[in-house]
Protein backbone atom coordinates (compact mmCIF):
# COMPACT_ATOMS: atom_id res chain seq x y z
CA UNK A 1 0.00 0.00 0.00
CA UNK A 2 1.35 3.01 -1.20
CA UNK A 3 1.11 6.37 1.30
CA UNK A 4 -1.38 8.81 0.30
CA UNK A 5 -0.20 11.56 -1.53
CA UNK A 6 -0.91 15.47 -0.62
CA UNK A 7 1.29 17.31 1.85
CA UNK A 8 0.89 16.90 5.55
CA UNK A 9 -1.15 13.74 5.33
CA UNK A 10 0.74 11.14 7.42
CA UNK A 11 1.25 14.26 9.97
CA UNK A 12 -2.16 14.27 9.66
CA UNK A 13 -3.05 11.38 10.21
CA UNK A 14 -0.31 10.42 13.12
CA UNK A 15 -1.74 13.70 15.18
CA UNK A 16 -5.09 12.57 14.57
CA UNK A 17 -4.12 8.80 15.70
CA UNK A 18 -2.53 10.21 18.86
CA UNK A 19 -5.59 12.50 19.77
CA UNK A 20 -7.88 9.72 19.78
CA UNK A 21 -5.53 7.31 22.18
CA UNK A 22 -5.13 11.10 23.89
CA UNK A 23 -8.89 10.81 24.15
CA UNK A 24 -9.66 7.24 24.90
CA UNK A 25 -6.82 7.76 28.08
CA UNK A 26 -8.40 10.91 29.25
CA UNK A 27 -11.74 9.56 29.80
CA UNK A 28 -10.85 6.57 31.15
CA UNK A 29 -8.81 8.37 33.94
CA UNK A 30 -12.11 10.47 34.36
CA UNK A 31 -13.90 7.66 35.20
CA UNK A 32 -11.52 5.96 37.35
CA UNK A 33 -11.21 9.44 39.33
CA UNK A 34 -14.57 9.97 39.51
CA UNK A 35 -15.24 6.51 41.18
CA UNK A 36 -12.83 6.96 44.07
CA UNK A 37 -14.74 10.42 45.20
CA UNK A 38 -18.30 9.51 44.02
CA UNK A 39 -20.85 7.15 44.05
CA UNK A 40 -22.19 5.34 40.78
CA UNK A 41 -24.55 8.23 40.46
CA UNK A 42 -21.82 10.95 40.27
CA UNK A 43 -19.55 8.94 38.01
CA UNK A 44 -21.97 9.00 35.41
CA UNK A 45 -22.50 12.71 35.76
CA UNK A 46 -18.73 13.44 35.37
CA UNK A 47 -18.57 11.13 32.33
CA UNK A 48 -21.73 12.89 30.49
CA UNK A 49 -20.75 16.26 31.48
CA UNK A 50 -18.57 16.69 28.82
CA UNK A 51 -20.80 15.45 26.05
CA UNK A 52 -23.00 18.47 26.63
CA UNK A 53 -21.26 21.42 25.59
CA UNK A 54 -19.54 19.57 22.62
CA UNK A 55 -23.32 19.03 21.47
CA UNK A 56 -24.47 22.55 21.91
CA UNK A 57 -21.37 24.03 20.73
CA UNK A 58 -20.60 22.00 17.94
CA UNK A 59 -22.34 23.23 14.90
CA UNK A 60 -21.14 26.67 16.35
CA UNK A 61 -17.11 24.94 16.07
CA UNK A 62 -18.03 24.54 12.22
CA UNK A 63 -18.64 28.33 12.31
CA UNK A 64 -14.66 28.75 13.94
CA UNK A 65 -13.25 26.77 11.26
CA UNK A 66 -14.46 28.21 8.51
CA UNK A 67 -14.34 31.58 9.51
CA UNK A 68 -10.59 31.37 10.90
CA UNK A 69 -9.61 28.11 8.66
CA UNK A 70 -9.12 25.07 10.55
CA UNK A 71 -5.23 24.68 10.54
CA UNK A 72 -5.16 27.35 13.06
CA UNK A 73 -8.72 26.56 15.05
CA UNK A 74 -7.30 22.82 15.25
CA UNK A 75 -3.95 23.77 16.64
CA UNK A 76 -5.55 26.31 19.31
CA UNK A 77 -7.96 23.63 20.21
CA UNK A 78 -5.66 20.99 20.74
CA UNK A 79 -3.28 23.11 22.66
CA UNK A 80 -6.14 24.03 25.16
CA UNK A 81 -6.49 20.23 25.83
CA UNK A 82 -3.19 19.78 26.52
CA UNK A 83 -3.02 22.90 28.82
CA UNK A 84 -6.29 21.86 30.65
CA UNK A 85 -5.32 17.97 31.07
CA UNK A 86 -1.65 18.96 32.29
CA UNK A 87 -3.03 21.60 34.74
CA UNK A 88 -5.60 18.70 35.36
CA UNK A 89 -3.00 16.18 36.34
CA UNK A 90 -0.87 18.79 37.95
CA UNK A 91 -4.17 19.22 40.76
CA UNK A 92 -4.37 15.54 41.05
CA UNK A 93 -0.86 15.30 41.95
CA UNK A 94 -1.31 17.71 44.43
CA UNK A 95 -4.64 16.91 46.48
CA UNK A 96 -7.54 14.20 46.22
CA UNK A 97 -9.91 15.50 43.45
CA UNK A 98 -12.88 16.74 44.48
CA UNK A 99 -16.04 16.23 42.18
CA UNK A 100 -16.25 19.70 41.20
CA UNK A 101 -13.38 19.96 39.84
CA UNK A 102 -13.60 16.81 37.87
CA UNK A 103 -16.85 18.55 36.34
CA UNK A 104 -15.00 21.52 35.51
CA UNK A 105 -12.42 19.66 33.89
CA UNK A 106 -14.88 17.41 31.44
CA UNK A 107 -16.76 20.77 30.48
CA UNK A 108 -13.88 22.51 29.97
CA UNK A 109 -12.46 19.86 27.71
CA UNK A 110 -16.47 18.89 25.66
CA UNK A 111 -15.37 22.91 25.10
CA UNK A 112 -12.25 22.13 23.47
CA UNK A 113 -13.45 19.03 21.47
CA UNK A 114 -16.63 21.19 20.29
CA UNK A 115 -13.82 23.40 17.86
CA UNK A 116 -11.43 20.68 17.53
CA UNK A 117 -13.58 18.07 15.97
CA UNK A 118 -14.84 20.20 13.24
CA UNK A 119 -11.63 21.88 12.27
CA UNK A 120 -9.63 18.18 12.27
CA UNK A 121 -12.52 16.74 9.77
CA UNK A 122 -12.10 19.90 7.70
CA UNK A 123 -8.64 19.39 7.10
CA UNK A 124 -7.65 16.57 5.01
CA UNK A 125 -9.38 18.08 1.56
CA UNK A 126 -7.30 21.08 2.27
CA UNK A 127 -3.64 18.80 2.26
CA UNK A 128 -4.39 16.20 0.19
CA UNK A 129 -6.21 15.82 -3.62
CA UNK A 130 -9.46 14.71 -4.00
CA UNK A 131 -8.76 11.73 -5.50
CA UNK A 132 -6.61 10.45 -2.47
CA UNK A 133 -9.82 11.38 0.11
CA UNK A 134 -10.75 7.70 -0.18
CA UNK A 135 -7.96 6.40 0.99
CA UNK A 136 -7.65 8.94 3.82
CA UNK A 137 -11.09 8.15 5.02
CA UNK A 138 -9.81 4.59 5.64
CA UNK A 139 -6.51 5.50 7.41
CA UNK A 140 -8.82 7.85 9.74
CA UNK A 141 -11.16 4.79 10.62
CA UNK A 142 -8.37 2.52 11.19
CA UNK A 143 -6.30 5.14 13.40
CA UNK A 144 -10.21 5.81 15.31
CA UNK A 145 -9.82 1.97 15.94
CA UNK A 146 -6.53 1.60 16.69
CA UNK A 147 -6.38 4.44 19.09
CA UNK A 148 -9.73 3.66 21.07
CA UNK A 149 -8.22 0.05 21.19
CA UNK A 150 -4.51 1.14 22.98
CA UNK A 151 -6.25 3.87 24.63
CA UNK A 152 -7.30 0.81 27.57
CA UNK A 153 -3.86 -0.74 27.82
CA UNK A 154 -1.59 2.52 27.94
CA UNK A 155 -4.66 4.29 30.27
CA UNK A 156 -4.47 1.26 32.60
CA UNK A 157 -0.64 1.25 32.97
CA UNK A 158 -0.54 5.00 33.79
CA UNK A 159 -3.11 4.25 36.34
CA UNK A 160 -0.94 1.52 38.11
CA UNK A 161 2.23 3.38 37.85
CA UNK A 162 0.57 6.33 39.33
CA UNK A 163 -3.06 6.69 39.85
CA UNK A 164 -5.28 9.58 37.83
CA UNK A 165 -2.50 12.27 38.43
CA UNK A 166 -0.16 9.89 35.78
CA UNK A 167 -2.98 8.84 33.22
CA UNK A 168 -3.87 12.74 32.97
CA UNK A 169 -0.08 13.20 32.41
CA UNK A 170 -0.35 10.86 29.84
CA UNK A 171 -3.08 11.92 27.74
CA UNK A 172 -1.86 15.87 27.71
CA UNK A 173 1.64 14.36 26.97
CA UNK A 174 -0.42 13.06 23.86
CA UNK A 175 -1.95 15.77 22.84
CA UNK A 176 1.29 17.54 23.15
CA UNK A 177 3.05 15.05 20.81
CA UNK A 178 0.23 16.31 18.34
CA UNK A 179 0.20 19.74 18.31
CA UNK A 180 3.96 20.08 16.76
CA UNK A 181 2.54 17.31 13.79
CA UNK A 182 -0.15 20.20 13.35
CA UNK A 183 1.79 23.22 12.95
CA UNK A 184 3.82 21.71 10.44
CA UNK A 185 1.05 20.95 7.88
CA UNK A 186 0.59 23.07 4.93
CA UNK A 187 -3.36 24.05 4.04
CA UNK A 188 -4.01 25.04 0.52
CA UNK A 189 -5.87 28.33 -0.16
CA UNK A 190 -9.84 28.05 -0.90
CA UNK A 191 -10.75 28.22 -4.60
CA UNK A 192 -12.57 31.30 -3.83
CA UNK A 193 -10.09 33.61 -2.06
CA UNK A 194 -6.82 35.00 -3.31
CA UNK A 195 -4.05 33.14 -3.40
CA UNK A 196 -0.52 33.86 -2.34
CA UNK A 197 1.99 32.95 -5.18
CA UNK A 198 4.46 30.13 -3.23
CA UNK A 199 1.53 29.68 -0.71
CA UNK A 200 1.76 26.18 -0.36
CA UNK A 201 5.77 26.59 -0.09
CA UNK A 202 5.40 27.87 3.64
CA UNK A 203 3.93 25.68 6.68
CA UNK A 204 0.63 27.13 7.53
CA UNK A 205 -0.18 28.78 4.82
CA UNK A 206 -3.85 30.15 4.07
CA UNK A 207 -5.78 32.14 2.69
CA UNK A 208 -8.75 33.06 4.80
CA UNK A 209 -12.01 34.67 2.94
CA UNK A 210 -13.39 37.97 4.16
CA UNK A 211 -16.67 37.19 6.66
CA UNK A 212 -18.90 40.60 6.37
CA UNK A 213 -21.90 37.93 7.68
CA UNK A 214 -22.39 37.52 11.92
CA UNK A 215 -21.61 34.18 12.98
CA UNK A 216 -25.27 32.94 13.35
CA UNK A 217 -25.89 33.95 9.64
CA UNK A 218 -23.18 31.97 8.84
CA UNK A 219 -24.44 29.09 11.06
CA UNK A 220 -27.67 29.10 9.18
CA UNK A 221 -25.89 29.02 5.54
CA UNK A 222 -23.82 26.21 6.51
CA UNK A 223 -27.15 24.46 7.06
CA UNK A 224 -29.06 25.25 4.71
CA UNK A 225 -26.02 24.36 2.18
CA UNK A 226 -26.07 21.12 3.91
CA UNK A 227 -29.90 20.60 3.83
CA UNK A 228 -30.01 21.51 -0.21
CA UNK A 229 -27.06 19.96 -0.96
CA UNK A 230 -27.87 16.57 -3.79
CA UNK A 231 -25.71 14.51 -2.26
CA UNK A 232 -24.25 16.07 1.16
CA UNK A 233 -27.76 16.34 2.59
CA UNK A 234 -29.22 13.03 1.99
CA UNK A 235 -25.72 11.61 3.39
CA UNK A 236 -26.18 13.39 6.69
CA UNK A 237 -29.67 12.60 6.86
CA UNK A 238 -28.58 8.99 6.14
CA UNK A 239 -25.90 8.83 8.56
CA UNK A 240 -28.32 10.36 11.43
CA UNK A 241 -30.47 8.17 10.89
CA UNK A 242 -27.86 4.94 11.03
CA UNK A 243 -25.93 6.49 14.18
CA UNK A 244 -29.49 6.60 16.10
CA UNK A 245 -30.41 3.29 14.86
CA UNK A 246 -26.99 1.02 15.90
CA UNK A 247 -25.75 3.31 18.42
CA UNK A 248 -27.79 1.54 21.18
CA UNK A 249 -28.11 -1.18 20.37
CA UNK A 250 -24.15 -1.68 20.02
CA UNK A 251 -23.33 0.71 23.20
CA UNK A 252 -26.47 -0.36 25.47
CA UNK A 253 -27.09 -3.59 23.99
CA UNK A 254 -25.05 -5.94 23.62
CA UNK A 255 -24.44 -5.22 27.35
CA UNK A 256 -27.61 -6.40 28.13
CA UNK A 257 -27.69 -9.18 25.52
CA UNK A 258 -24.60 -10.57 27.23
CA UNK A 259 -26.37 -11.03 30.62
CA UNK A 260 -29.60 -11.73 29.65
CA UNK A 261 -28.04 -14.94 27.67
CA UNK A 262 -25.81 -16.31 30.03
CA UNK A 263 -22.58 -15.29 28.14
CA UNK A 264 -20.65 -13.29 30.81
CA UNK A 265 -17.95 -10.60 30.40
CA UNK A 266 -15.85 -12.42 28.36
CA UNK A 267 -19.25 -13.19 25.69
CA UNK A 268 -19.65 -9.81 25.73
CA UNK A 269 -15.93 -9.02 24.73
CA UNK A 270 -16.13 -11.42 21.94
CA UNK A 271 -18.61 -9.59 20.76
CA UNK A 272 -17.17 -6.14 21.10
CA UNK A 273 -14.34 -7.42 19.43
CA UNK A 274 -15.77 -9.01 16.37
CA UNK A 275 -17.31 -5.76 15.70
CA UNK A 276 -14.21 -3.44 15.95
CA UNK A 277 -12.01 -6.02 14.10
CA UNK A 278 -15.01 -6.15 11.57
CA UNK A 279 -15.25 -2.33 11.06
CA UNK A 280 -10.77 -2.35 11.38
CA UNK A 281 -11.15 -4.33 8.30
CA UNK A 282 -13.57 -1.92 6.35
CA UNK A 283 -11.40 0.88 7.06
CA UNK A 284 -8.66 -1.41 5.85
CA UNK A 285 -10.09 -1.93 2.64
CA UNK A 286 -10.86 1.86 1.66
CA UNK A 287 -7.27 2.46 2.93
CA UNK A 288 -5.65 0.19 0.49
CA UNK A 289 -7.46 -0.06 -2.51
CA UNK A 290 -8.27 3.99 -2.29
CA UNK A 291 -11.45 4.05 -4.42
CA UNK A 292 -14.45 1.10 -4.59
CA UNK A 293 -16.99 1.45 -8.01
CA UNK A 294 -19.84 2.97 -7.84
CA UNK A 295 -19.71 3.91 -4.08
CA UNK A 296 -22.46 5.71 -3.93
CA UNK A 297 -24.36 2.50 -4.24
CA UNK A 298 -21.80 0.47 -2.45
CA UNK A 299 -22.57 2.62 0.75
CA UNK A 300 -26.11 2.26 0.25
CA UNK A 301 -25.54 -1.31 0.40
CA UNK A 302 -23.08 -1.71 2.58
CA UNK A 303 -25.66 0.71 4.74
CA UNK A 304 -27.80 -2.12 4.55
CA UNK A 305 -25.74 -4.53 5.00
CA UNK A 306 -24.69 -3.24 8.76
CA UNK A 307 -28.49 -2.61 9.91
CA UNK A 308 -29.42 -6.31 9.00
CA UNK A 309 -26.58 -7.88 10.20
CA UNK A 310 -26.09 -6.07 14.04
CA UNK A 311 -30.09 -6.01 14.04
CA UNK A 312 -30.16 -10.07 13.69
CA UNK A 313 -27.26 -10.53 16.91
CA UNK A 314 -30.24 -10.70 19.41
CA UNK A 315 -31.73 -13.59 16.59
CA UNK A 316 -28.39 -15.83 16.71
CA UNK A 317 -29.08 -19.00 18.40
CA UNK A 318 -25.61 -19.01 20.18
CA UNK A 319 -22.77 -17.10 20.60
CA UNK A 320 -20.63 -18.15 18.01
CA UNK A 321 -23.64 -16.69 15.17
CA UNK A 322 -23.64 -13.55 17.16
CA UNK A 323 -20.15 -12.77 17.34
CA UNK A 324 -20.08 -13.40 13.03
CA UNK A 325 -23.27 -10.63 12.74
CA UNK A 326 -21.11 -8.56 14.83
CA UNK A 327 -18.20 -9.00 12.43
CA UNK A 328 -20.48 -8.62 9.72
CA UNK A 329 -21.98 -5.48 11.08
CA UNK A 330 -18.65 -3.91 11.41
CA UNK A 331 -17.50 -4.84 8.69
CA UNK A 332 -20.29 -3.42 6.42
CA UNK A 333 -20.18 -0.40 8.71
CA UNK A 334 -16.89 0.31 8.20
CA UNK A 335 -16.75 0.47 4.68
CA UNK A 336 -20.17 2.42 4.00
CA UNK A 337 -18.70 5.02 6.81
CA UNK A 338 -15.49 5.57 5.27
CA UNK A 339 -17.11 5.89 1.93
CA UNK A 340 -20.11 8.54 3.40
CA UNK A 341 -16.78 10.98 4.47
CA UNK A 342 -14.68 10.55 1.56
CA UNK A 343 -17.78 12.10 -0.66
CA UNK A 344 -18.55 14.54 1.47
CA UNK A 345 -15.16 15.79 2.23
CA UNK A 346 -15.35 15.48 -1.92
CA UNK A 347 -18.04 17.47 -2.64
CA UNK A 348 -17.97 20.08 0.07
CA UNK A 349 -17.10 23.41 -0.89
CA UNK A 350 -14.14 24.45 0.91
CA UNK A 351 -15.55 27.19 2.50
CA UNK A 352 -18.17 25.55 4.45
CA UNK A 353 -16.11 22.08 5.37
CA UNK A 354 -15.84 23.19 8.82
CA UNK A 355 -19.72 23.20 8.97
CA UNK A 356 -20.40 19.96 6.77
CA UNK A 357 -17.96 18.18 9.29
CA UNK A 358 -19.74 19.27 12.50
CA UNK A 359 -23.23 19.03 11.17
CA UNK A 360 -22.27 14.88 9.91
CA UNK A 361 -20.51 14.59 13.48
CA UNK A 362 -23.39 16.19 15.69
CA UNK A 363 -25.67 12.87 15.23
CA UNK A 364 -23.11 10.43 16.92
CA UNK A 365 -21.67 12.17 19.69
CA UNK A 366 -24.65 14.67 20.80
CA UNK A 367 -27.99 12.61 19.64
CA UNK A 368 -27.15 9.67 19.84
CA UNK A 369 -26.29 9.13 23.32
CA UNK A 370 -29.72 10.67 24.35
CA UNK A 371 -31.46 7.27 23.16
CA UNK A 372 -28.86 4.48 25.48
CA UNK A 373 -31.74 5.03 28.66
CA UNK A 374 -34.51 4.13 26.12
CA UNK A 375 -33.13 1.15 24.24
CA UNK A 376 -32.37 -0.17 28.02
CA UNK A 377 -35.93 0.64 29.07
CA UNK A 378 -37.28 -1.04 25.82
CA UNK A 379 -35.07 -4.22 26.04
CA UNK A 380 -36.49 -4.40 29.72
CA UNK A 381 -39.79 -4.53 28.55
CA UNK A 382 -39.74 -6.85 25.56
CA UNK A 383 -36.30 -8.30 25.65
CA UNK A 384 -33.59 -8.09 23.25
CA UNK A 385 -35.09 -10.05 19.89
CA UNK A 386 -37.49 -7.13 19.18
CA UNK A 387 -35.42 -4.13 20.11
CA UNK A 388 -32.52 -5.18 18.11
CA UNK A 389 -34.72 -5.67 15.00
CA UNK A 390 -36.62 -2.60 15.10
CA UNK A 391 -33.51 -0.52 15.58
CA UNK A 392 -31.63 -2.19 12.46
CA UNK A 393 -34.84 -1.52 10.61
CA UNK A 394 -34.71 2.34 11.63
CA UNK A 395 -30.93 2.61 10.69
CA UNK A 396 -32.02 0.99 7.20
CA UNK A 397 -34.55 4.03 6.72
CA UNK A 398 -30.88 5.61 5.79
CA UNK A 399 -30.41 3.56 2.69
CA UNK A 400 -33.62 4.60 1.34
CA UNK A 401 -33.41 8.56 1.39
CA UNK A 402 -29.62 7.27 -0.15
CA UNK A 403 -31.64 5.08 -3.24
CA UNK A 404 -34.06 8.48 -3.30
CA UNK A 405 -31.74 10.99 -4.02
CA UNK A 406 -29.75 10.50 -7.60
CA UNK A 407 -26.73 11.76 -6.70
CA UNK A 408 -26.05 9.57 -4.30
CA UNK A 409 -26.71 6.78 -6.71
CA UNK A 410 -24.55 8.16 -9.52
CA UNK A 411 -21.38 9.50 -6.64
CA UNK A 412 -18.40 8.48 -8.03
CA UNK A 413 -14.86 9.49 -6.01
CA UNK A 414 -12.55 11.60 -7.71
CA UNK A 415 -10.36 9.51 -10.15
CA UNK A 416 -6.91 11.65 -11.04
CA UNK A 417 -5.33 14.87 -9.54
CA UNK A 418 -7.03 17.99 -11.91
CA UNK A 419 -6.08 21.52 -11.90
CA UNK A 420 -9.56 22.34 -10.40
CA UNK A 421 -11.41 20.66 -7.18
CA UNK A 422 -13.81 17.57 -8.30
CA UNK A 423 -17.11 17.65 -7.01
CA UNK A 424 -18.05 13.46 -6.56
CA UNK A 425 -22.18 14.32 -7.21
CA UNK A 426 -20.84 16.39 -10.48
CA UNK A 427 -20.62 20.06 -10.75
CA UNK A 428 -22.14 21.88 -8.10
CA UNK A 429 -22.22 25.42 -7.95
CA UNK A 430 -20.98 27.07 -4.38
CA UNK A 431 -23.82 28.93 -2.77
CA UNK A 432 -23.80 32.78 -3.78
CA UNK A 433 -21.52 34.81 -1.04
CA UNK A 434 -23.76 36.51 1.84
CA UNK A 435 -24.98 39.97 1.56
CA UNK A 436 -23.55 42.74 4.16
CA UNK A 437 -25.29 43.48 6.95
Amino acid sequence: MSAPRGTGVLRWLVAYALSVLGDGVFYLALGWAAQRVAGPAETGVVMAAGSVPRAVLLLGGGVVADRFGPRGVVIGADAARCVLILGAAAALGIAAPGLWLLVAVALAFGVADALFLPAVGALPARIAPPEELGRIAGLRALALRLGGAAAAPVGGYALVLGGPAAAFAAAGLLFAASVPLLMTLRVRPLPDAPGVPGALDAPGAEAAPAHPAGAGRELREGLRYVRGHPLIGPLVLSGALSELGLNGPLNVGLVLLAAERGWGAAGLGWLVGAFGLGAGAGALLLAVTGRLPRPGLVHIATLVAAGAALGSVALAPSHGLAVAACGLGGLAGGVCGGLAYALIQTSAAPAYLGRVTAATSLTGLGLAPLCYPLVGAAIGAWGSAPVFLACGAFSCLGAVVCLAAPAVRRAELPRARGPRRTSAAGPVPDPPPAPAP
